[in-house]
């Protein structure tokens, strides 16, 4: 009996050494993983501070500090800091504009001047807040260029050449010439595309130079610099409506072209988005268009109306020969002309017509439309 209870106490002794050990070996292994998820973090954290240190010491360097390219920037009257950190982020002077809102909290700063400027790439942080607040990097147009709406690109040569050396023809060489337009194609992938080399566009570049006033800072700019300087405005205005765009599936080279003939045909008094519902019903109903400033274009000369025997021109142009949009844009279109391509009004009309007095009347069937003209338009030939 004894020796069973001393065999027993052997085998309790055996396991409880087995189960000491087993919980050593355990606790070894959770220490183990516990040093290394420790380790892990603290690298994580250093990597994280590490990576963020140089992140922002990055940020608060010059962009290039080998550029000598100007940059004109425009601060509005009444910018906060966070709308010019935006603004010097857009126009290529700093790198982030985040950074750039706290650096200024940081030190303090404030009293910054609006006003159009000239900056450099290559400028500090200090140097840039130092001028916005003297005003010092202000300078002086040396002229300006106003492009209105509604000019197609021969009467843009000539506003061209009303303020520079150059000839209306060696501006109009320049926009056809095919070498310039390639290298616009691949300058500006996401605005011009292979549309505008439609052989039977007259102008590749017609309705892409914004209706804006542009200053010139040097006494004589290449006429390649006059036509980026409109481009580059194209691209912002039309990349605010890129959501739009998809939505509806327009092209850019569409939506320029509709909203073209939108300019065209609108007067100061009437509501663009429904000269936009006309075009955009009788596009769907498989109607032509049938605007008259697309006769005109066609024609190349610029006359008071249209006359009957006036929209038997053969030409591609020509809205009463052929459905749909016309190859291309036929002029250049305002805003508000874009946002009528884009957004339409909701309605039933298929006609409108224009009166004498500058008033627009919208029909819905034919026979309302013929009414109206006889009653306000008269001596049609």
């Amino acid at each position: 009996m004894r020796t069973e209870e001393k065999n027993d106490k052997n085998d309790k002794k055996s396991v409880f050494l087995e189960k000491l050990i087993e919980r050593q070996n355990e606790a070894k292994v959770v220490r183990k993983i516990v040093a290394i998820i420790a380790l892990s973090i603290f690298l994580m954290v250093v990597l994280i501070l590490g990576g963020g240190y140089l992140y922002i010491n990055s940020a608060l360097k010059p962009v290039d500090p080998q550029s000598k390219e100007e940059k004109i920037v425009e601060i509005p009257i009444g910018s906060g800091v966070s709308t010019i950190s935006q603004i010097l982020e857009g126009s290529g002077v700093i790198k982030n504009a985040r950074i750039f809102k706290y650096y200024v909290k940081f030190k303090n700063e404030s009293g910054f001047m609006a006003g159009e400027y000239v900056m450099n790439p290559s400028m500090t942080l200090p140097e840039i807040i130092d001028g916005l607040k003297t005003g010092k990097m202000v300078k002086e147009a040396v002229f300006k260029l106003t492009i209105p709406e509604g000019n197609n690109l021969d009467k843009i040569a000539g506003i061209i050449a009303e303020k520079t050396d150059y000839s209306k023809e060696d501006v109009l060489n320049k926009v056809k010439d095919p070498k310039f337009i390639d290298l616009l194609i691949n300058q500006y992938n996401d605005l011009l595309t292979d549309e505008i080399l439609d052989p039977s566009i007259k102008y590749p570049l017609e309705g892409y130079l914004f209706p804006a006033t542009y200053s010139f800072y040097e006494e004589k700019p290449t006429i390649d610099t006059i036509i980026m300087d409109m481009l580059d405005k194209t691209k912002t205005v039309v990349d605010e409506y890129r959501i739009q765009m998809d939505e509806q599936e327009l092209t850019v080279h569409k939506l320029l072209t509709m909203a073209s003939l939108i300019e065209e045909e609108a007067t100061g008094k009437v509501d663009r988005d429904q000269i936009a519902s006309v075009f955009y019903n009788r596009m769907e109903s498989g109607m032509p268009l049938q605007t008259d400033p697309t006769v005109l274009y066609a024609k190349g000369e610029h006359q008071e109306r249209v006359y009957y025997k006036d929209l038997e021109i053969d030409d591609p142009y020509n809205t009463y020969k052929n459905k749909g949009l016309t190859p291309g844009p036929i002029a250049n279109a305002g805003t508000s002309s874009i946002e009528a391509a884009l957004m339409p009004a909701d309605t039933e009309f298929f006609y409108f017509l224009a009166t004498p007095e500058g008033e627009v009347l919208f029909s819905v069937t034919l026979d309302e439309h013929n009414e109206r003209k006889a009653k306000h338009i008269s001596g049609s030939e």
